[in-house]
């Protein structure tokens, strides 16, 4: 017995009997209504989920800044100090914090890098005055409960950021000293971090993403401070 020969125009798999370009048709335009139900809820939502992140933002600078009235957002580039704006890199961006006088309390910026589980985010406060990290505060995590999410709530572990060294070296171009987590009760220097016993890929994690964040912008607030400082209400 001979094979089925498929109909002429239309492709295998499809019954024949059924009309395949009003078939085709339909198919496309369900699609456009979903694409434009999607383009939809996206433009709809979209203002919403942006002042959920700004408010977000603004405790968490608040958190590791309490001594400030006022803070305004710059990004600190390569050229200089420029107004942030929404589409603004994160990594490139700093919160100043000034006090009811508008003289300048602390600097607060954002760093994250991999834990255990997923990205450990955090927001921390630099002291010009200082030069030191002298706040921190983890914005989001997704660490194993009871182990990795210690470092919310451990008082030693806090400590290690009430004036962590943050001085630029010489050439003004990246941190004296690498900010680096080691082992639990093995702290000697300034810019050391002592982790956290049974916590310690999370402790570690936070190391990375602070010394990652400073060495990045550390220098640049360095070198901008005496605009940042007339950028003041």
């Amino acid at each position: 017995m001979s094979a089925e020969m498929p109909v002429q125009g239309v492709p295998q798999g499809v019954p024949q009997g059924v009309p395949f370009l009003p078939m085709v048709r339909t198919l496309g335009l369900i699609s456009l209504v979903c694409g434009f139900a999607v383009t939809l809820a996206y433009q709809w939502t979209k203002p919403y989920v942006e002042e959920n992140q700004r408010v977000t933002t603004e405790r968490a600078v608040l958190a590791v800044l309490p001594q400030a009235v006022t803070q305004k957002a710059f990004v600190l580039g390569e050229r200089g100090v420029a107004p942030a704006a929404a589409d603004s890199p994160a990594e490139d961006v700093v919160y100043v914090g000034f006090d009811a006088a508008g003289k300048v309390v602390g600097i607060a910026a954002r760093g994250a890098s991999r834990g255990y589980a997923d990205l450990v985010h955090i927001m921390f406060s630099y002291d010009p005055a200082c030069e030191c990290i002298n706040a921190l505060k983890v914005t989001k995590m997704n660490e194993t409960p009871g182990l990795g999410d210690t470092v919310l709530r451990d008082p030693s572990f806090k400590r290690n950021f009430e004036a962590l060294d943050a001085r630029v070296n010489a050439e003004g171009t990246a941190l004296a000293n690498r900010i680096v987590t080691v082992k639990h009760g093995t702290k000697r220097e300034a810019w050391q971090i002592d982790a956290i016993s049974g916590s310690t890929v999370t402790s570690k994690a936070i190391g990375r993403g602070l010394d990652q964040s400073a060495q990045r912008l550390v220098p640049r607030i360095r070198r901008h401070l005496a605009e940042l400082e007339r950028a003041g209400p």
